[in-house]
């Protein structure tokens, strides 16, 4: 489930998910945005959408690793 096996896809490992979301949060905002924003470049990528719920779980991911955090409601990239 977090990284691609043989029968996950790296679409769908929520490492990669979770370097995406990384990567479209250049600034802090919410976690409504961040869906948004998520979908909107994986569809512009043609990449298959996923679910709700995988994102939850990548955010979970980057959470428990420290590259994220919440600041008044608003994801942040964690300072290195």
């Amino acid at each position: 489930m977090i990284l691609p096996t043989k029968g996950l896809s790296e679409e769908r490992a929520l490492i990669v998910i979770g370097a995406e979301v990384l990567r479209i949060l250049d600034r802090p905002m919410s976690v409504s945005t961040a869906w948004d924003k998520l979908q909107r470049a994986r569809t512009n990528g043609y990449v298959e959408s996923i679910r709700y719920d995988w994102f939850v779980l990548a955010l979970d991911l980057l959470f428990s690793i420290g590259a994220l955090t919440l600041d008044r409601g608003r994801l942040k990239k964690a300072k290195p």
